[in-house]
């Protein structure tokens, strides 16, 4: 027998962050469910976001995990900008795919919750196709993006437009526009554009939609999304370092694209 000796063990018990177990709340009352590695993947991608300091800028993240409309409409960041699907949208373990030619999610948001010209936005493309479509769009001739695989089109005003070589349409871009007038479009942890103007105010009689820039008109996309964000403006340093927590997200769930 041993005699003198102590020994205590110390069991703590393993719980997910605070702001994904809202958003798995809301997406069990929502009637969606989630599997163990999609949670597991969700919360590391929050504590990865407010490590690096960019989960304050964001107003919306659609992680498009649950393979249902009632899942993937939810937005991490909070209960706000609950998505709403219209039909034509196929829902998998790999994200959400419109079907080309009226699928669109409209996130309710507006140019006022965009804060003017102060903006970040952007999505995760898992499908290379050729087509000019919009991926991303608030408003009229005010269209965001116009997306192939080989132009980047951003319209963020209705008499300017920036284009960037782009072999593929896969990949997490990154668009954002600050007060200061820097314009900057990411691809993966790349700037492609970089301009210096004055970007105007969004339309706002719109909501921000994706798979499309405006209800009932053209340039439905039929890419498949496994991630949307909006957000206030993001340096470099913050789009990069998005990057890397949104990829080793979708690393973690199987459907990552290879930069």
């Amino acid at each position: 027998m041993i005699t003198g000796y102590s020994n205590t063990i110390s069991v703590t018990t393993l719980g997910y962050d605070a702001d994904a177990q809202a958003f798995f709340n809301r997406v069990t009352a929502a009637g969606g469910t989630l599997s163990a590695t999609e949670q597991t993947a969700t919360n590391q991608l929050v504590l990865d976001m407010k490590s690096a300091g960019i989960w304050t800028a964001m107003r919306a993240v659609y992680p498009m995990v649950g393979a249902s409309a009632a899942a993937c409409a939810q937005n991490l960041k909070s209960s706000s900008f609950t998505g709403t699907f219209t039909s034509g949208w196929t829902f998998a373990s790999t994200g959400v795919t419109p079907n080309g030619t009226s699928a669109y999610m409209d996130t309710g948001i507006t140019n006022t919750n965009l804060i003017g010209t102060d903006y970040g936005l952007g999505f995760y493309l898992r499908t290379n196709s050729a087509g000019l479509y919009s991926d991303i769009g608030l408003g009229n001739a005010e269209v965001l993006t116009r997306l192939n695989d080989n132009l980047l089109a951003d319209l963020p005003t209705s008499s300017h437009r920036e284009t960037a070589a782009n072999t593929d349409s896969r990949g997490f871009y990154i668009f954002s526009n600050s007060s200061a007038n820097n314009y900057r479009v990411y691809k993966n942890s790349t700037a492609i554009i970089s301009v210096t103007y004055k970007n105007v105010l969004f339309d706002s009689s719109f909501n921000l939609l994706l798979a499309t820039w405006k209800t009932a008109i053209d340039r439905f996309s039929d890419r498949q999304n496994a991630f949307a964000f909006v957000s206030s403006s993001l340096t470099g340093t913050q789009a990069s370092d998005f990057y890397t927590a949104v990829q080793t997200f979708q690393t973690t769930l199987s459907r990552a694209i290879a930069p």
